[in-house]
């Protein structure tokens, strides 16, 4: 074969397997929003053939002789040799499964997510327990089929973030531990700002409407940007023209979807921010998870919990909320949403204990992964953690271990990501600081240049680099955990006169 002839194949090959991914992921993002609810097992039917059409041209021996031609060609271009390993990894992964076990682990999965949706409300952890046991066992398998010789962890987390494994997480979140648990227990001393007005009545009608203003200050085109509801917000990018966000609205806390929102349109304007020479090839897309979250987590928390944004925001909330906001100023809205205090719930944690809950998943995954943790012992564990890293009871499943999606999905490794892209996100802004005027666009409501930053820093590279290299290129030096954490005690001694 050619390199001209592979080449040709390779972007056939390329077109055909974002047509199958399109398909797949409508499919679970209407499961997850519309679907009725007796729809679950058609459609994981539908998603298990269509999956195992993926694994069959992924493994087929043209594939493998189209991606070699390339790769050992010498006068390959860097962006042909960069598609052709990308495609080459998830290959190597699906040539270690049978294509049956493949198609009934994708089946499983499906039905998994829909079984979660149904047993989070009524706390039913009996439910989705031996569904767990089925993927966890999957994972084990696939860990040890890709690298026998290494911890099954650690194969697990590099699917997510490439070089990513426990030698590194362990000082990270230990690092976390040692510096931040002073703080946490120091503010716990202080008068709590006043959070009620948050906790008034917010019918959700409006808050539709907030979200499509927030969304409108994020810049984010609705012509390639829609919104959805669902149990579990999450962003869905079919191309960069086509990205999906769904949110979940409480009329007692207008903070849970305002927040929703802004992480989820973070992962949307990554999306949406690609060359437009990658669209169409295995280079478009988000790099890895952790760059992924430290975009969303970017916008959530760097941007969205600052004062100047506050001072923009507060307008929109007083002219849409009066009587909820009536008394409240820019400062006291700002105190009301960095509130730091030990909470139940993940997705509502402030950032300061954030890193506490993403540890504790950590700690869980590992130890389930790792043979050390039955499936049927982890809410067990899950509320002793709790217990001993905030401090709090977990009243029920609902609120504790079927809180989050990801393990429906098949997500072992994944939740790192997102304390890893909130320490990421830290150093970026640092250099975005020294680079242009941060804050007084934001307190005017216009987030351009801080989108124009990120989309020429990391944004516009899709896949192009590898996740390290793009992170160390974007904020000019190595990785420095102590800086997020640093950031995180300036910030929290000065809401709370530490």
């Amino acid at each position: 074969m050619t390199l001209e002839t592979a080449a040709a194949k390779l972007t056939g090959l390329e077109q055909t397997l974002h047509a199958y991914g399109h398909a797949l992921g409508a499919l679970s993002l209407d499961g997850a929003t519309v679907a009725p609810k007796n729809a679950a097992a058609g459609r994981a039917r539908t998603m298990g053939v269509l999956s195992g059409v993926v694994h069959g041209i992924l493994t087929a021996e043209e594939t493998g002789e189209t991606l070699e031609t390339i790769l050992s060609a010498p006068d390959a271009e860097p962006a042909l040799r960069r598609r052709a390993e990308l495609m080459r990894e998830d290959r190597d992964m699906l040539v270690l499964v049978p294509a049956d076990e493949y198609r009934a682990y994708c089946e499983l999965t499906a039905e998994a997510d829909a079984v979660w949706h149904e047993a989070k409300p009524k706390s039913d952890w009996a439910a989705f327990e031996p569904y767990l046991e089925k993927i966890v066992a999957y994972n084990r398998r696939l860990a040890a089929r890709r690298d026998p010789d290494a911890p099954a962890y650690d194969v697990l987390l590099g699917l997510y973030e490439k070089g990513t494994d426990m030698a590194l997480l362990d000082p990270f979140f230990a690092a976390l531990r040692r510096d931040l648990t002073p703080v946490i227990l120091a503010v716990k001393e202080k008068p709590a700002p006043d959070t009620a007005f948050l906790h008034r009545h917010y019918p959700v009608e409006t808050q539709r409407v907030f979200s499509d203003r927030l969304m409108a200050m994020m810049g984010l085109n609705r012509d390639d940007c829609a919104i959805g509801e669902t149990e579990h917000p999450f962003t869905d990018g079919f191309n960069k023209h086509d990205v999906r966000i769904t949110t979940h609205y409480h009329e007692d806390d207008v903070s849970a979807s305002m927040y929703s929102v802004i992480h989820e349109g973070g992962h949307a304007l990554y999306e949406l921010g690609g060359a437009d020479e990658l669209e169409g090839t295995g280079l478009a897309g988000g790099v890895s998870m952790s760059i992924h979250e430290s975009q969303s987590r970017f916008y959530e928390n760097l941007i969205g919990r600052s004062l100047p944004f506050c001072r923009a925001v507060l307008p929109v909330m007083r002219e849409l909320f009066p009587g909820q906001t009536e008394g409240v100023d820019a400062d006291k809205l700002y105190r009301a949403l960095n509130r730091a205090e030990p909470s139940l719930i993940r997705t509502e944690a402030d950032e300061l204990t954030y890193g506490m809950h993403i540890m504790i998943r950590y700690e869980l995954e590992k130890a389930m992964i790792g043979g050390s943790l039955a499936v049927r012992d982890v809410p067990g564990e899950w509320n002793r953690m709790y217990r001993e890293y905030l401090g709090i009871e977990v009243p029920d499943h609902r609120r504790g271990v079927l809180q989050d999606m990801h393990w429906a999905g098949g997500m072992l490794g994944y939740f790192p990501s997102y304390a890893l892209g909130s320490a990421y996100g830290v150093q970026m802004l640092e250099r975005m600081e020294r680079e242009t005027d941060v804050w007084g666009a934001v307190e005017r409501g216009d987030l351009t240049p801080v989108t124009d930053w990120l989309r020429e820093h990391i944004h516009r590279f899709g896949r192009t680099l590898p996740p390290r290299q793009l992170l160390e290129q974007a904020i000019g030096g190595p990785f420095d955990p102590a800086r997020y954490t640093a950031y995180l005690t300036r910030k929290y001694s000065a809401l709370y006169a530490l």
